[in-house]
Parts: structure tokens; C-alpha cells; sequence
């Protein structure tokens, strides 16, 4: 995201759709870089103590079977992904890193009593639009992939845009003699992605099988088991069932569970039972150097003594 973006040496390397978009947008690259590492981060973050730890993602963009044959984890990402980079592109706007955009326009509603629209806000509406673009120009079924996987894709990068775009709130700043906020300036502002990363865990777990089928005069994604409640705008989906993720799998996308750490007091997804598959765990004792005793000395530093302990670690068989 440091570098400078050049047509021929850098929108190259893309796709032909999204090599377009960057040529056209070279300035707005660098932050869909930023966003496509931001969501990387997170989604490694928001799966580190499950089985699938969301590691095949550092493999970008030579993704795995877990990320590319429609499973419950590839619409996470692609969820993810979407809104990461319409938030980036939004937030750009508002900050002039973007010739072609701006803050986001004033709010169509009245301003709540004692306070003004203002400030700059982020340019939600330029972000969902260039961010749809780009997420989905990368989100087309390659050779030999399932039927219905170009439109599982591009419905999951909706809901991650729409989980953004409801997550637009108003931020305000006070005026007023010594603080006494007499008057606030307000703007419509975006949360931190880590919330809407939090947001789509929950989706993901709740996801829906579908099957892509013929209803009417067109295809649609319909719940694979006839009991299910209808697919909503809301609800993340995938094609096929997700491995165990317990053992190494090339062709399943499993890197499996051996040698990962686990906590034997836990009975949630990271405790030993459930991350080591019920193959058990090997504990190992280490010894570990911290500060310790610390006390103020006048003036002005603290003064802390070394101090070792041991340590237990569990790690999967």
C-alpha cells in the first residue's frame, strides 16, 4: 500500500475486470490494498481459536479449497472483504486522499436538538459503489467451479456492504465555553471494522446452505433443506459442507489441528477437547523472565526487578 501505483507494472497482475477498475482508479488502490490486509488480519483474528484459524488466507490470492469451493469460511471472507473495502474507499473520500470524491453528503434528517450537521463525514454512498466494483469483479466462479458459486459470492459481498451501510452512526464534537458543549457538530461516521468483522462472525455461524435453481423466469439461491427458513439479504450463504478441519486435508483445504496450542481450562471452541479433535494434547513446561516488584522512585521512573516463573503450555497431538 506504500507504493506508488503504476498502470502497466501493478493493474497487470489483476483480473480483467478488476484490472480495469485499477486503471481507472490508480489512486484509490493503495487503500483497497490496506483493506485487503485489514481483513486479513481480522479474519485471523475473529477464527484464532476455532479449528479453522483463517491461516489459508495469508496464502492470497493463491487461496485454497476452503476459500474458493463456496464453503461457510469463503463467505466469510468475502463478506469481510467487501466491507473492508468500501469502508476503506469511504473513509479515503472523507479524508482528501481521493480526487474524485469527498465527504459524504449531509444527512437528509434534521439534526437532533442542540447540535448542527457538519464536519466531514464518510462518503458511504462513493464506497458501496466503487467497493461493489471492484469486491465483485473478484468474485467470479473460476474454471471447473460449482454452479452457483459466482452468485453465492457476490450475495455474500452484499451482506457484507449492507452490515456496513447499517452500521453508519452519528459522531458529534462539542463547542462551547470551557467545554460546557453548548453546541455540537455532527457528522454520519463508520465504526472501526473490527465491529463489522464481529457483526458477520455471528452471520457465519448462523449461515445458510443453498442450492442455486431455476424459480420462475430466473435462478435464485434457495435453502437447500426444504424446512429452512427463506435467504434473506442478511444471510450469509455457501454450496457444500465445510471439512472437520481436525486433520491435514490438500484437497479439502484442511491444514488441521496438530501442534496448536489449546486451553485445557476452556470448554469453549479453543479448549483442548474440541481443538485437538479428541486425539489429546501434549503439556510443556516453560520458564519465563517478567518484571516484577515495581515501585516509584522520586523522580521520575519505576524501577522493576526480573522475576522468572513457569509456564504450562498445551498443545495438540
Amino acid at each position: 500500500s506504500g507504493v506508488a501505483w503504476n498502470e502497466s507494472q501493478h493493474c497487470r497482475l489483476l483480473g480483467p475486470e478488476q484490472g480495469q477498475l485499477c486503471r481507472r482508479h490508480l489512486e484509490a488502490m493503495p487503500g483497497i490494498v490496506r483493506a485487503a490486509r485489514r481483513t486479513q488480519e481480522l479474519c485471523q483474528h475473529s477464527f484464532a481459536d476455532m479449528r479453522w484459524n483463517c491461516s489459508s488466507i495469508r496464502r492470497a490470492p493463491s487461496f485454497g479449497p476452503d476459500l474458493l469451493t463456496g464453503t461457510r469460511e469463503a463467505a466469510f471472507v468475502h463478506a469481510l472483504a467487501a466491507a473492508a473495502v468500501a469502508q476503506g474507499i469511504a473513509r479515503s473520500c472523507a479524508s482528501g486522499e481521493l480526487p474524485r470524491c469527498s465527504c459524504g453528503p449531509g444527512p437528509a434528517e434534521p439534526p437532533a436538538p442542540g447540535s448542527r450537521w457538519g464536519g466531514c463525514g464518510d462518503n458511504l454512498s462513493h464506497g458501496l459503489q466503487l467497493g461493489a466494483a471492484f469486491t465483485d469483479g473478484s468474485a467470479r466462479a473460476g474454471p471447473g467451479a460449482a454452479p452457483g458459486l459466482r452468485a453465492v459470492n457476490r450475495h455474500n459481498g452484499a451482506v457484507g456492504r449492507a452490515v456496513l451501510s447499517d452500521s453508519l452512526d452519528t459522531r458529534c464534537k462539542c463547542h462551547g465555553v470551557s467545554g460546557s458543549c453548548s453546541v455540537k457538530t455532527c457528522w454520519k461516521g463508520l465504526p472501526d471494522l473490527g465491529e463489522i468483522a464481529s457483526d458477520l462472525k455471528s452471520r457465519y455461524l448462523a449461515a445458510l446452505k443453498v442450492t442455486h435453481r431455476l424459480v420462475g423466469p430466473r435462478k435464485q439461491l434457495i435453502p437447500k433443506e426444504g424446512d429452512a427458513r427463506p435467504v434473506t439479504e442478511m444471510d450469509l450463504v455457501y454450496l457444500i459442507n465445510s471439512p472437520d478441519y481436525c486433520t491435514p486435508n490438500p484437497q479439502l483445504g484442511s491444514l488441521g489441528t496438530q501442534d496448536r496450542p489449546c486451553n485445557r481450562s476452556s470448554v469453549g471452541s479453543d479448549s483442548c477437547d474440541l481443538l485437538c479433535c479428541g486425539r489429546g494434547y501434549n503439556t510443556y513446561t516453560e520458564e519465563v523472565q517478567e518484571r516484577c516488584r515495581c515501585r516509584y522512585r522520586w523522580c521520575c521512573s519505576v524501577v522493576c526487578r526480573r522475576c522468572r516463573r513457569s509456564l504450562q503450555r498445551h498443545v495438540c497431538k
